[in-house]
This record gives C-alpha cells, sequence and structure tokens, in this order.
C-alpha cells in the first residue's frame, strides 16, 4: 500500500468509518497530500519515526480524528507542539468551519507546516514558530480559544498549566495521550478545580491495531 493511493485512501475512510466519523474521497485527498509531504520532508528533518504508510493513516491521521466530535463548529483551535501537523490539520481539513492555530517550537517543523498549508490551500489555519509559554506574553491571545488541543505529550500538567490562560470562557482542552495515570489527574485537578472546572477521560481504541488511546477533556465551566 502506498501513500495517496486508491487503497491508501480507502484504508483511511474505512477506518474513520469505524471511529463513527464520515469523510468522503476529497477530504481523504488531502490526507494523502499531507501524507506525502510528510514523508518527503522527513527525508531531510525529523517530522516523525512512523514512516510505514499504514501506520502514518492509522497512528497520525486516524488518530488525529478522534477527538472530532468533541469540536464544535467555527471554534477556535490551538494545536499546541504540532510537529507535523498533528492533530491540527486533520481537525481543520475534517471541520472546515473551525480556524486553527498551529505552533511548534522548532523552526524546521514549522517551516515544514507553512509549506503544507500552502500546499493544501486551507482557509484559516495558520503556523508560528513559538512556545505555549510565549504565546501567553501576549495580550491578543490570553482567554481567546475555544479549544486547545495536543498530541505531543509527554506529561499532562505542564500542559494544562500553560494552555489554561489561554482558554476560551466555557472552552475545552482535550489532551491526546496512551495511558493516563491517576496522579497525572490529580496534579491537574490543582490547577483546574472542580468549582470551574470538569475533567473527563474518554478511552478510545485505534482502527485495526486496537491500540488503547486516552482523550483527557477538561471543560471550562463558567
Amino acid at each position: 500500500m502506498e501513500i495517496g493511493s486508491r487503497e491508501w485512501q480507502s484504508f483511511i475512510i474505512d477506518g474513520a468509518r469505524m471511529q463513527g466519523i464520515e469523510i468522503d474521497e476529497g477530504v481523504s485527498a488531502l490526507f494523502s497530500i499531507h501524507a506525502c509531504e510528510l514523508i518527503n520532508w522527513n527525508r531531510k528533518i525529523n517530522l516523525t519515526a512512523i514512516t510505514n504508510p499504514r501506520d502514518i493513516a492509522i497512528k497520525h491521521f486516524l488518530d488525529s480524528l478522534a477527538p472530532a466530535g468533541f469540536i464544535p463548529d467555527r471554534a477556535r483551535l490551538l494545536d499546541i507542539g504540532s510537529g507535523g501537523g498533528f492533530p491540527g490539520i486533520p481537525l481543520k481539513i475534517l471541520k472546515p468551519s473551525i480556524s486553527v492555530l498551529l505552533i511548534d517550537g522548532v523552526r524546521k517543523k514549522v517551516n515544514f507546516l507553512k509549506h503544507v498549508l500552502r500546499s493544501l490551500n486551507l482557509e484559516n489555519i495558520e503556523a508560528l514558530q513559538i512556545r505555549a509559554e510565549n504565546l501567553l506574553k501576549n495580550p491578543e491571545c490570553a482567554n481567546s480559544f475555544d479549544v486547545i488541543i495536543s498530541r505531543a505529550l509527554s506529561d499532562l500538567e505542564p500542559f494544562v498549566k500553560n494552555a489554561l490562560p489561554l482558554l476560551a470562557k466555557q472552552g475545552m482542552i482535550i489532551a491526546m495521550k496512551g495511558a493516563v495515570a491517576q496522579k497525572e489527574l490529580d496534579a491537574v485537578r490543582a490547577d483546574a478545580p472542580g468549582d470551574r472546572y470538569a475533567i473527563e477521560v474518554e478511552n478510545y481504541r485505534l482502527p485495526s491495531i486496537n491500540t488503547l488511546r486516552s482523550i483527557v477533556i477538561i471543560k471550562h465551566l463558567h
């Protein structure tokens, strides 16, 4: 199976359907462009250790679609540590009405993101080289994002701590991880107390490989 082939696109469409998400050939074609550019650039800069076409489909694109049902139409979304563009770019392709800001601290990765956005000809999405803690210094960004998301997570608590000041009222933080330890959730509750935030954990399995993944959702109540 080659990236961008009819077989690869059908695999994506079928995998999304297994997640309860309907996508058409137009969406899978845009995923193909993103995936092809990812592999081409990965030969020059380190974007991903995942290079098998089937694994790219599952572990990058289908995984990126997992939180789609939680994201409202026309939301303003911030993807922290976007790297190769996941999950922000697939979510934007799937939900064109949202506006997206992709941020990453590595210049080469942001150059890749900007190239992909030009290749896809998407509107209301941009990429910036900046770390989340520095984005906090921009007063226009304070409390301005409806959804703040990240897949590039090793530790949940620092991500949430940086995201909270950027979160709009009644917005949500979405952290995509493997297994979530109780001590991680306890640390987050210290920063996001229950009188103002609701914390939920949704588990899901990636299509075809059955790997267990978790989505931690922190909702601003008022």
